[in-house]
């Protein structure tokens, strides 16, 4: 490919690149892998600047991005939704429970869902996600409303997870950034966090916690976007390059995340102390909350025929 690369008098472009996740972390290990082909495949005439978690919380990101500062980073749910918040139907309760079905009405819905982001601005290089959303508690947590009694975390700006908690019910919600919660967590301001076996281990949260629920509940939501702007400004090889290596490089970080997403969960589960909780006899409760959410979500978050498109791309 990089003999194809017409040679040019412009100076090296140097894009910056932000992510929540730590150094050493799968997400700065596969970006900085995809900044060398970069530059490899485009004779230096392109690469990539990785800047692991203290560039900002995911807000900052988003107002980062938009103030020209960075030039992409990789955002969970909640950055996306500050950005093309219609998206944040690939989060709609009860619908995406599996990776198949995540994986399915992504590539059935494509060309919508990159349309979306490119209206606001953005331009998708790749999902991220951070595995599968498990419930980790003090407590088991076995059915919907168990959650009456608990004080889960509540990530800031998200619209999804409150709705839920308010259709159960439970006003305990704890709205936090994701650096305050080991904090809360001995503090006991809070006692439930959702989260992925990833996550929970890599920040330490499993120490806290000695509950975690069987089954799965979702998966979390991730994508890596770089400013339209700065991308459609690049030479049309070097645009080429950089989706090409991008598609190659977030297929790697998905397998490397699903695979390492499995074994934390493996890890945790058989954890002295760490207790595994069966909720499929609820499962019936569960789906009839997750339901109603997606449903009260109508109009706030996504249309009716975005929610209805996205559970057929899903089947």
């Amino acid at each position: 490919m990089a003999a194809r690369l017409a040679s040019a008098q412009e100076a090296p472009v140097t894009l910056r690149i932000a992510t929540l996740a730590p150094r050493g972390s799968a997400w700065h290990r596969v970006f900085t892998a995809w900044g060398n082909t970069l530059r490899t495949q485009t004779n230096g005439r392109l690469t990539i600047n990785v800047m692991p978690a203290g560039a900002g919380d995911e807000l900052d990101l988003v107002r980062r991005m938009r103030a020209r500062e960075i030039d992409g980073a990789s955002f969970t749910a909640i950055g996306i939704g500050q950005i093309a918040r219609p998206v944040l139907v690939l989060q709609a309760p009860g619908v995406f429970e599996t990776y198949e079905h995540l994986d399915r009405a992504r590539t059935r819905m494509d060309a919508e869902l990159r349309g979306l982001f490119e209206q606001n601005g953005a331009t998708l290089m790749g999902w991220s996600d951070y595995g599968q959303g498990r419930i980790f508690s003090t407590r088991p947590i076995r059915r919907p409303a168990d959650f009456r009694e608990a004080r889960p975390w509540v990530l800031e700006n998200d619209p999804v997870f409150p709705e839920l908690l308010r259709v159960i019910g439970a006003t305990g919600g704890v709205p936090l950034p994701i650096g305050q919660v080991m904090g809360a967590l001995e503090q006991g301001r809070i006692d439930t966090v959702v989260a992925s076996a990833t996550a929970a281990s890599a920040l330490q949260w499993h120490t806290r916690l000695n509950h975690v629920m069987q089954q799965s509940n979702a998966v979390l939501l991730g994508a890596t976007l770089f400013s339209k702007e700065k991308v459609e400004s690049l030479p049309a090889d070097l645009q080429t390059a950089l989706r090409e290596t991008g598609r190659q490089a977030h297929e790697t970080l998905q397998r490397t995340v699903r695979r390492d997403d499995d074994r934390y969960y493996q890890t945790l589960s058989t954890r002295p102390g760490m207790t595994i909780v069966d909720a499929s006899q609820y499962e019936a409760e569960w789906r009839q909350v997750a339901q109603q959410t997606r449903e009260r979500l109508v109009g706030r978050v996504y249309t009716r025929e975005l929610l209805d498109r996205a559970i057929a791309a899903a089947r």
